[in-house]
């Protein structure tokens, strides 16, 4: 079968998922957007719903509709672009709850779905989602009398502890928000390792949850084994892959590895990946192509069926470091061939 294998170990993801609720002593939500950071959104919430989350954040109404359908009516499920045009049904139908960004946003939600749950996202100084303090002071008053469920914002900086935008984020935040009777949540992931001053009354971690920093005591949930299609011995002077870009110094047992760009092993990785024969450490050769990479196995005393990329030997922010990225885009990027076997909770 010349199928790479990803496999999501839902119990680590509860790990990791109970270990930053032990962090606080307030609510902690989970993120699961961009289908639980390529792990399945349906699998992550409901193992996650089962460890003890009540609260579930995705960033577009339309991926509330698989996900809803999976955890069924109960959970909150919270949306972080708001009440954009368009999802007034979609929002009424599966009872998400729209963080709202702007007065329009206010003003679409409140025709329309009068009294229906809605929250608040705040912006304060990131520059990208929620209302800035000037457009929040003239709605605060008529917001507040709606009876918002949450408010909310964003910290820019929180992998970067000692940054001077996190304290300038939180007291922003508190003089926004301090003396309104609502719940409030400031931290993702990295925010829950601040301390106490930044969780409020939820977190809402995403990162953390799938291994990746800033979580540094994070239990890995993925591993991605690569099929070896065929071996052959390269002789000293001989290329590898498009472009000659790697020529044999010595005899070189090369396999041929059955993954690529297009399952999201970024070209980027090539000049610095290695992939693991058991304790036996791979090199890539040559560049990543579409649907296959060179590793370099001669170091193997016996020839692998399979070559592990990500795992017990190397991290999805392993994988970000090579390709000059982060653990997230790696997880996001994750294509649709791989076989997805998942590890029961």
């Amino acid at each position: 079968m010349a199928q790479a294998v990803l496999t999501i170990d839902l119990s680590a993801l509860r790990s990791n998922w109970r270990s930053l609720n032990n962090m606080t002593g307030c609510e902690t939500a989970a993120v699961v957007k961009a289908d639980g950071y390529g792990c399945d959104s349906g699998r992550v919430a409901s193992a996650l719903l089962q460890e003890g989350a009540r609260t579930l954040f995705v960033a577009q109404t339309e991926e509330g509709i698989a996900l809803r359908k999976a955890v069924g009516p109960d959970p909150a499920i919270y949306v972080f672009s708001g009440h954009m045009e368009g999802d007034t049904a979609l929002i009424r139908d599966l009872n998400l709850c729209p963080m709202i960004n702007s007065i329009d946003q206010m003003v679409r939600h409140v025709e329309n779905l009068p009294g229906h749950a809605f929250g608040i996202q705040l912006d304060t100084g990131m520059n990208r989602l929620g209302m800035e303090d000037a457009e929040w002071t003239a709605l605060r008053d008529i917001a507040i009398s709606q009876n918002p469920v949450l408010l909310m914002s964003h910290l820019a900086c929180a992998d970067d502890p000692d940054h001077d935008m996190n304290p300038y984020q939180l007291a922003n935040f508190r003089n926004m928000t301090d003396g309104i009777n609502a719940p409030r949540s400031l931290s993702a992931t990295g925010g829950i390792l601040l301390g106490a001053d930044y969780h409020f009354d939820m977190t809402r971690p995403g990162i953390g949850l799938y291994g990746g920093m800033p979580f540094w005591d994070a239990l890995p949930v993925i591993r991605i084994d690569v099929p070896v299609i065929q071996i052959r011995d390269v002789l000293p002077g001989e290329s590898v892959g498009y472009g000659n870009t790697w020529i044999a110094d010595y005899p070189t047992r090369v396999a041929t590895i059955a993954a690529g760009y297009a399952d999201g092993i970024l070209r980027g990785m090539g000049p610095h990946a290695s992939l693991w024969a058991g304790d036996v450490q791979c090199p890539v050769l040559g560049r990543i192509s579409m649907d296959m990479i060179a590793v370099d196995v001669t170091a193997c005393s016996e020839q692998p069926d399979y070559l592990e990329l990500t795992g017990p030997h190397q991290s999805v922010d392993t994988l970000a470091d090579w390709a000059g990225t982060i653990g997230y885009e790696i997880l996001t990027s994750l294509g649709a061939r791989y076989a997805r076997r998942y590890i029961a909770p």
